[in-house]
């Protein structure tokens, strides 16, 4: 589990085709690697991930071809938020967040509004019955809050200090995001669907 707070920027330096998929190497920038261990959990662009190897201030990820499928930021060149997974023990910044993707979203615009940034994505599929006005929404990674929801697109504002320390700052209209609803959204649905005993 992660909360939605990213730690730092890295970068996807190598991809390496492997039969089922690709295995990443990733510059974790900033990141504190030194309580890593292999098998541990790392969220990249929102994308739960197992560690396979770590040599600081790099560490390799294996990535499925199902996961592919339905993620994207995930090439080599492409700056990535990363966040550890969560401790018990640790404060709750912004929502759970599992680091399943759900779809990936489209960037409808990307622009300054004072001193905040104004973001609009168009959510796919059936996605947009799982956000709500004022509910929470993973965008790469990172925790933020739905300001407005149409047929198939929602609204976020971007405070200048989430948009200097992540992925954001390079943000433009056109670019895919990877898109995780907020759980409980998920297992509302699920239980309002199961038919009564």
């Amino acid at each position: 589990m992660f909360t939605g707070i990213v730690s730092a920027v890295g970068r996807v330096e190598e991809s390496m085709p492997q039969p089922q998929g690709v295995r990443l190497t990733i510059h974790a920038g900033s990141l504190d690697l030194s309580d890593i261990r292999l098998g541990d959990s790392v969220a990249v662009n929102g994308v739960c991930l197992t560690v396979i190897a770590c040599a600081p201030p790099r560490f390799e990820v294996d990535v499925s071809a199902a996961t592919l499928a339905v993620t994207c930021g995930l090439q080599a060149g492409d700056p990535v938020n990363l966040e550890k997974a969560l401790r018990l023990s640790d404060r709750l910044g912004g929502h759970l967040v599992s680091g399943h993707v759900d779809g990936v979203g489209f960037v409808q615009g990307f622009e300054a509004r004072g001193e905040s940034w104004f973001l609009r994505i168009r959510a796919p599929g059936d996605l947009p019955r799982f956000i709500a006005r004022k509910g929470s929404i993973t965008v790469n990674g990172v925790s933020l809050t739905v300001n407005e929801v149409s047929e198939d697109c929602f609204e976020i504002n971007i405070i200048p200090h989430t948009r200097a320390v992540t992925t954001f700052a390079g943000m433009k209209p056109g670019d895919a995001v990877n898109l995780e609803v907020d759980l409980l959204a998920r297992y509302a649905d699920r239980a309002r669907q199961w038919p009564e005993a």
